[in-house]
């Protein structure tokens, strides 16, 4: 019996057999002889097929995984992301040199043999049997593709990968039917175009092109000799020859391939040796892939379009089918990002905070009537490094971004539509003192109640806040406890369901809870989320939810298509009067109220401000009738307390929602809107309050030290105090904006992710 060699290899005689197997299979083959399931050559073996003709008939060529473009709004290219970095090119469009140099190193024989070069294999067999080990392999280029096809196929299947590069029988003899219906199918031109685009050539590089530009920084049909060579002699191993790590055993190996050019007389030995006394010459490009490659701040933007992708199934049926067209790539995505907006968004946060502050800030422009993005950035960077981060702060968790932040009272307008919705005028007015207990019950949904069983409390942000006052006041100060009233009167429900209609949901997917603190901003939210809302009052009450791709054309071989793409879907929220009113309320916070410092000018705005309990988050969300923006100021780990703090080389005690989100707001805004036309708000009277009277805190509500509540008893303990009346308030003191503290004990790990501190502040 044969002695197997050390290390359980095949003895020299059990190769000779092998490849000698292969070689009258190979004949067989060419004959058109259909093998039997089983015989002679054993083909039922483990590790093969049942028969030859029991393979399918067509090899399908798989469509090659290439790069996806992604564009702004106006075509020009944002990011190049990839599963595989490759860019097909045309035989015409690959150096003649690189095309003698694939050949001659790896199938010199290529252009007389047919699929199976029976010559090739007998000197295969001969040489090896002389080496004693496999020193020369027998594949065509026409083989080499077909296992290429296998394992492009497989994708990052690691269980696919393997099997399409197994070395067993059932393969080769796959590879062989294969290999002959390409040949007569294609042609020897077509083939060899095939295989330079779908060949590894280390580096992340598949297909010349790629390769050219990672190796040498040029395209393939500009290769010289010496560099056609390099490349030539990646294939085989391309860890092994890597240029970039080792420069010495790549010259080597170019050397090896030059000296064949000069044999199959593609090139004369004066050339070969002329180009084997040169340098590499390499001009590396470092690989580049996804959204870091992203220019003008986009990454985040970037980002936010592939989870579009991945999750909407418009795109395909599961997340499996999704992934599988991302990752094969050959898109250009066109998207809804206007490359001013984007600009000017990234100009204000750069001139306002600074990327190494102790807090972030993080931006998004909408168009009302629309819903397209428009702008998309923070203050720290997409990246790995230090201050940088992948975490989208201005989208909810699902597409990427964090557990969200409380806006504090840019939710009150919400609660406002919703009760001049509900038939309440504009000229509404409370008591508002300075201090009071929550009103109990309040209804909620489904005939629940809410109930303030410990009396829970709530102040405005100074003394001197205190009613009667009107709305329009109301909103302009941001006057707590009017507001609560205003929820107290209406109820939870019409709130909550007005939210809904406005596409406010909160930033970790939960349902909004059910407590009147929500009408103070307790519930945490995402800029995106903020500026499509406000962009319903833009467009007189039409909710459009937001969209970021216009369009995607995919590249399939030669042919190009159009997917389809998700739309914007708009919907009445309210009527065009509540709207309208809502906007004249909130056209004087920026005239006269907390937001005066976000003033376009002379362009007509409106908006709010926000800032909450402990100052965790600062917001300013505003809008035109033709763009809707939001701000967020804060720290994203929700540690930071904005009170002594530097933002941007300027120093705050406290920071409001009017002081450090306003101004960014004011810059992003005024530079997308350059040029854009000039348009203000369907407008309606709003009678102006009668003389208030100094109601001091003579409303039996609250005690003289002023320390009660902070203006926040939901959204930490089921929504607060829950429906039925179970308390989980936080008593935190305010006393004229006194840092508030927690009253009582929470337990450990309780107050986690982005946004559990108090709502309601004034901003």
């Amino acid at each position: 019996m044969p002695k197997k060699r050390s290390g359980g290899g095949l003895s020299l005689v059990q190769q000779a057999a092998k490849f000698l197997g292969v070689s009258v299979l190979a004949g067989a083959v060419m004959a058109g002889i259909a093998l039997p399931a089983a015989g002679a050559l054993g083909l039922a073996a483990k590790g093969s097929v049942k028969g030859f003709d029991d393979i399918p008939a067509n090899l399908k060529s798989p469509q090659l995984s290439q790069r996806t473009t992604i564009l702004d709004n106006q075509g020009s290219a944002i990011a190049t992301v990839y599963s595989r970095d490759r860019t097909v090119v045309e035989l015409k469009d690959i150096s003649p040199y690189m095309q003698k140099a694939i050949v001659a190193i790896e199938d010199s024989r290529f252009y007389q043999h047919g699929a199976i070069d029976l010559k090739g294999v007998l000197r295969a067999l001969n040489q090896n049997a002389q080496n004693g080990g496999v020193a020369q392999g027998a594949s065509t280029l026409t083989q080499q593709l077909v296992k290429n096809y296998f394992v492009e196929e497989a994708g990052d299947d690691p269980t696919k990968v393997a099997q399409a590069t197994q070395q067993t029988f059932g393969r080769k003899i796959r590879e062989l039917k294969y290999a002959i219906q390409i040949e007569q199918k294609l042609g020897k031109k077509k083939i060899l175009e095939n295989y330079l685009n779908i060949t590894f050539f280390g580096q992340q590089a598949y297909g010349v092109e790629a390769a050219s530009q990672r190796y040498f920084s040029k395209h393939a049909k500009d290769l010289n000799l010496q560099e056609s060579a390099l490349l030539a002699g990646l294939v085989q191993s391309p860890t092994r020859y890597d240029p970039v790590s080792d420069e010495a055993e790549a010259k080597k190996r170019r050397n090896v391939v030059l000296q064949r050019m000069a044999e199959v007389h593609d090139i004369t030995q004066g050339e070969a040796d002329k180009a084997k006394a040169t340098p590499l010459g390499l001009h590396v490009s470092q690989p580049k892939n996804g959204c870091i490659t992203a220019v003008k701040g986009a990454g985040f933007f970037c980002d936010y379009v592939r989870e579009v992708f991945l999750n909407n199934p418009v795109f395909g049926k599961t997340q499996t089918d999704r992934a599988k067209i991302w990752n094969r790539g050959g898109l250009t995505i066109r998207t809804t990002l206007d490359p001013q907006a984007q600009d000017s968004v990234q100009k204000s946060i750069k001139e306002h905070v600074n990327q190494s502050d102790d807090v972030a800030t993080a931006a998004t422009i909408v168009e009302p009537g629309t819903g397209k993005i428009l702008g998309m950035g923070q203050s720290r960077p997409y990246g790995f490094g230090k201050n940088e981060t992948q975490i989208n702060l201005s989208v909810d968790k699902a597409m990427g971004g964090g557990a969200g932040y409380q806006p504090g009272s840019t939710f009150k307008p919400i609660v406002a539509a919703a009760a001049i919705e509900g038939g309440m005028p504009a000229t509404q007015e409370y008591p508002s003192p300075y201090e009071m207990a929550y009103p109990s019950p309040v209804s909620a949904c489904d005939g629940k109640q809410w109930v303030n069983t410990d009396g829970t409390k709530l102040t405005n942000e100074n003394e001197s806040e205190h009613g009667p006052y009107g709305m329009k006041e109301a909103t302009a100060k941001s006057v707590n406890t009017y507001y609560v009233q205003l929820i107290s009167d209406i109820g939870i429900c019409p709130v909550t369901q007005m939210a809904k209609k406005m596409g406010v949901n909160r930033a970790d997917g939960g349902q909004i809870n059910q407590a009147p603190s929500i009408a103070l901003g307790t519930q945490e939210m995402s800029p995106l989320t903020m500026a499509s809302a406000y962009a319903t009052f833009a467009d007189r009450g039409t909710y459009c939810t937001p969209v970021a791709i216009e369009s995607i054309t995919q590249t399939v071989g030669n042919q190009k298509k159009s997917l389809p793409v998700p739309k914007t879907t708009c919907s009445r929220a309210m009527s065009e009067t509540t709207a309208d009113t809502i906007n004249t309320i909130l056209k004087g916070v920026v005239e006269d109220g907390t937001g005066t410092q976000a003033g376009l000018g002379d362009r007509p705005s409106a908006g709010k401000t926000g800032t909450t309990d402990f100052r965790y988050a600062a917001w300013f969300v505003g809008y035109t009738p033709n763009m809707a923006g939001a701000v967020w100021v804060g720290d994203p780990a929700h540690k930071r307390q904005m009170t002594h703090i530097t933002i941007g080389g300027v120093t705050y005690d406290k920071v409001y929602g009017g002081q450090v989100p306003g101004p960014i707001w004011r810059d992003m805004m005024s530079g997308a809107l350059s040029g854009k036309p000039v348009e203000d708000f369907n407008l309606v009277n709003i009678p102006d309050s009668p003389d208030r009277r100094d109601g001091g805190d003579g409303h039996g509500n609250g005690d003289t030290n002023g320390n009660q509540n902070g203006g926040q008893i939901g959204g930490l303990i089921d929504g607060g105090l829950t429906i039925g009346g179970t308390t989980g308030a936080t008593n935190g003191s305010t006393n004229g904006g006194a840092n508030p503290q927690p009253s009582f004990s929470i337990p450990e790990g309780f107050l986690q992710g982005n946004g559990n501190g108090t709502g309601g502040r004034r901003g």
